[in-house]
């Protein structure tokens, strides 16, 4: 199989944030306070279960904000709106999605496959993982997504390929969690996904390679590289989270056990107290 080659392109600490895309010229992911803007240099053809500006239609720019656990989410659609417009964005033309992934997990994979140029952004994490087709518990509202993916396709795709790339990018994530041994927590069953993933596709329509795009699934050269694209992305920011929880875990039992140490170390340097006997004498 063809090594993906996968990167998390924001160190913070280094103050890198901002990726530009090696297959669509043009194309920017930014990490900024609280979202990641994907920046595209033309407007683009879109497809996205978005929870801002999903659907069909025309797209300038994507943004993934990022929101606490315990977000509360009984208007996530005007709470995006109400960001977007904080952050300066033009409403027409954004799709807006939530996530309660550490953006800095975002994991990022390219590809030119001779007839486009593949962009793939995904921020994942399996708190709330989800088997689909089997009997689970209904949410009353709206959770933030957990698996996001912002799938940019520089090339040019009829209405269906689109949606077949939709297909091909779900049918990747859900390999990438049965590989990774990831279960409903509800049922015991294999994750297909978690309760509220969510992606955009967005597609230049550009001419510059001499090839037009009728299919994406998984027997398509281009299908096969978004397949590989988003099962590695997927892959990749579910290993950088865990191994951050780990992290977090391993440091606050160290710290744990320093503070034991210390108290342990306090109690025997103080002096021994005189014991005092029955008969009211000390010993």
């Amino acid at each position: 199989m063809e090594k993906v080659e996968v990167d998390l392109p924001f160190n913070l600490e280094h103050g890198v944030k901002t990726y530009h895309s090696k297959v669509w010229p043009g194309l920017v992911l930014e990490w900024r306070e609280g979202h990641l803007l994907l920046d595209f240099p033309a407007e683009a053809d879109s497809i996205s279960s978005a929870v801002y500006g999903g659907g069909s239609g025309r797209l300038k720019r994507a943004v993934n904000q990022y929101v606490s656990r315990d977000y509360e989410c009984s208007n996530p659609v005007q709470d995006l709106e109400n960001k977007l417009q904080e952050w300066g964005y033009p409403l027409e033309g954004c799709a807006g999605l939530m996530t309660a992934v550490p953006l800095e997990h975002a994991a990022v994979a390219e590809k030119d496959t001779g007839s486009a140029g593949i962009f793939c952004c995904v921020t994942a994490a399996a708190g709330n993982a989800a088997r689909a087709g089997s009997q689970r518990s209904v949410l009353a509202a709206y959770r933030p997504g957990t698996i996001n993916i912002m799938l940019g396709i520089d090339g040019w795709l009829s209405q269906s390929a689109m949606v077949n790339a939709v297909m091909t990018a779900t049918e990747a994530k859900a390999a990438a969690l049965a590989d990774l041994g990831i279960k409903d927590s509800e049922n015991g069953l294999s994750a297909t996904g978690t309760t509220t993933d969510a992606m955009v596709v967005a597609v230049s329509g550009s001419r510059r390679y001499a090839a037009e795009h009728v299919y994406a699934g998984t027997a398509t050269d281009l299908g096969g590289a978004i397949g590989r694209l988003v099962y590695s992305t997927v892959t990749e920011s579910l290993r950088s989270v865990k191994a951050a929880q780990s992290l977090s875990r391993a440091q606050e039992e160290e710290s744990q056990a320093a503070q034991g140490g210390d108290t342990e170390a306090l109690q025997a340097s103080r002096p021994a107290q005189p014991r005092v006997s029955q008969s009211g004498g000390r010993e």
